[in-house]
């Protein structure tokens, strides 16, 4: 099973990207992040055209998740829980049979608290302390469980060409980086870094030729639970969809699993 994470940056403006992109490589689960639509505008014909389910959670000209899957829905979920008055559209979870039993698979928009002296960077701070409750939650399932998006999050300083330049950003900040490290001690393990501890982005700026220097940052992550992690074989990092036409300043990133689907 191929699961894979991707922020669009609006469904209108890439949508023939991201068609060409389910054509060629065929993941089997996809999570979207800013697709910037309400849930009816959304594109589902053209996406189910190509043997897709799909479930959104939008709102209307920023924010806004998607699931798309070759797998039937056994349930969905939208909205993180504890902050009723929050109303941003950030996070959509999906379960999925398998060969013995589900996976599940949550997508989530984090924050992204800039500029940081605004009321901006204490929501940001705030939704992580709720998603790392939710994660507690889901861990006492004991079930496979993938946590993916964009997490607006640069874990190390290897995940930045240029880490001096965003030391301060609310993306690299200590108050964000320790309630990211809560996270992975909780259990749930960066797919990429148990696969490679090689340098690699998944973030290029549309500004200042970011994308021609390679001047990259990774902050789109899986994070596995430990049921989950058991049947990673691999994670693939899809730069060169950076370089297509009108592309998102984001590339997909995908895991591959040892997961069977329906028993086979």
């Amino acid at each position: 099973m191929r699961i894979a994470t991707w922020n669009i940056n609006g469904i209108k403006a890439r949508l023939e990207l991201l068609l060409r992109w389910l054509e060629e490589e065929k993941p089997d689960i996809v999570g979207l992040q800013e697709i910037k639509s309400v849930d009816e505008a959304f594109p589902r014909a053209e996406i189910e055209a190509l043997g897709y389910n799909v479930e959104t959670h939008g709102q209307k000209s920023w924010n806004g998740v998607a699931l798309l899957s070759k797998i039937r829905f056994d349930e969905v979920h939208r909205g993180l829980p504890g902050e009723p008055e929050d109303e941003q559209a950030r996070l959509i979870e999906g379960v999925f049979s398998v060969e013995g039993g589900i996976v599940r698979v949550c997508n989530i928009y984090l924050p992204n608290g800039n500029p940081v002296d605004s009321e901006k960077f204490p929501y940001k701070l705030r939704w992580m302390d709720r998603l790392n409750r939710f994660v507690e939650e889901r861990l006492l399932l004991e079930e496979p469980f993938v946590l993916m998006g964009d997490f607006n999050l640069i874990p190390a300083p290897i995940d930045a060409r240029n880490p001096e330049n965003w030391w301060g950003d609310a993306l690299y900040r200590p108050e964000s980086m320790e309630r990211f490290r809560k996270l992975k001690n909780m259990g749930m393990t960066d797919a990429l870094r148990a696969i490679t501890g090689e340098e690699m982005f998944t973030f290029w700026d549309f500004q200042a030729g970011a994308w021609r220097r390679n001047a990259g940052i990774r902050i789109d992550h899986l994070m596995l639970s430990p049921q989950a992690a058991d049947r990673l074989d691999d994670v693939v990092v899809h730069k060169d969809v950076r370089g297509w036409d009108k592309p998102s300043d984001h590339v997909p990133v995908e895991g591959a699993f040892s997961f069977s689907v329906g028993g086979a």
